[in-house]
C-alpha cells in the first residue's frame, strides 16, 4: 500500500519532482486517485496553510508546496470521476481598482485551488463594475477582494455596494484581505470574512461554502 503520510510530507516540503513520482507509484500500486487527493494531498496543504498562519512557513516555501500540489493534481484530475472531482465551490478573486499588487492574491488563488476550489482570477486593478459582470458570468459562491494599499481599500466598499445595487449581493459571500485590511474593516464594509494570509484563506473559504 502507498504511504500516504510520505506523500503528504513530500508535498509539505515542496518537492514537486519527488511528489509526482510518489503519486504515480501510488497509482501503480492500485491506490485510488480520490484517496491520494483526500487523504494525502489536501491534508498536506492544510498543514502548509496552518504553518503559514503560525509563521512557521514563508511565502517562497508555500509557493513551492502549492506548485507541487498543482503538479500532482495534473496527474490525478483525469483519473477522478465527475463526483470525485467536484469542486468545493467557485470563487472569483481580484485586486481592486487602482491597485496593481498581485503576488499575495495569486498565492491565495493557488491555496484555494489546492483546497479544491475552482478559481477565476480576474487579475489586478478590477473595478467594482467588473466584479459585478464577473459574478453574472461565472455565478460564483464566493468573491475574494484584495488590496495592498490603504488608498485602494475604499474600492472594497464600492465593490460591496455595487453588488448590492445589482441585486447580486445575496448570491455570494465576500472575503477580503491584504496588508492594510483588518477584521474590523471587513465588518464595517459588510464583507462576510477576512483572511489575514493565504494560509487562512482556504480554511475561511471552506467555512463559508
Amino acid at each position: 500500500m502507498a504511504d500516504l503520510n510520505a506523500i503528504s510530507n513530500t508535498l509539505i516540503k515542496g518537492d514537486a519532482g519527488n511528489l509526482t513520482s510518489q503519486v504515480k507509484a501510488a497509482l501503480d500500486e492500485g491506490t485510488a486517485a480520490s484517496e491520494i487527493l483526500n487523504k494525502a494531498l489536501i491534508p498536506g496543504m492544510d498543514v502548509v496553510g496552518e504553518r503559514m498562519e503560525n509563521g512557521d512557513m514563508f511565502i517562497p516555501e508555500v509557493l513551492m508546496s502549492a506548485k507541487a500540489m498543482s503538479a500532482a493534481l495534473g496527474i490525478l484530475k483525469p483519473l477522478l470521476t465527475d463526483e470525485e472531482s467536484k469542486s468545493a465551490g467557485r470563487i472569483i478573486i481580484g485586486t481592486v481598482k487602482g491597485d496593481l499588487h498581485d503576488i499575495g492574491k495569486n498565492l491565495v488563488a493557488m491555496m484555494l485551488e489546492s483546497a479544491g476550489f475552482e478559481v477565476v482570477n480576474l487579475g489586478v486593478d478590477i473595478a467594482p463594475e467588473a466584479f459585478v459582470e464577473a459574478v453574472k458570468e461565472h455565478q460564483p459562491n464566493l468573491i475574494g477582494l484584495s488590496a495592498l494599499l490603504t488608498t485602494t481599500m475604499t474600492q472594497m466598499q464600492k465593490t460591496v455596494d455595487a453588488l448590492k445595487e445589482s441585486g447580486l449581493r445575496g448570491q455570494v459571500k465576500i472575503l477580503v484581505g491584504g496588508a492594510p485590511v483588518t477584521e474590523k474593516f471587513a465588518q464595517e464594509i459588510g464583507a462576510d470574512g477576512y483572511a489575514p494570509d493565504a494560509g487562512s484563506a482556504g480554511k475561511l473559504a471552506r467555512s463559508l461554502t
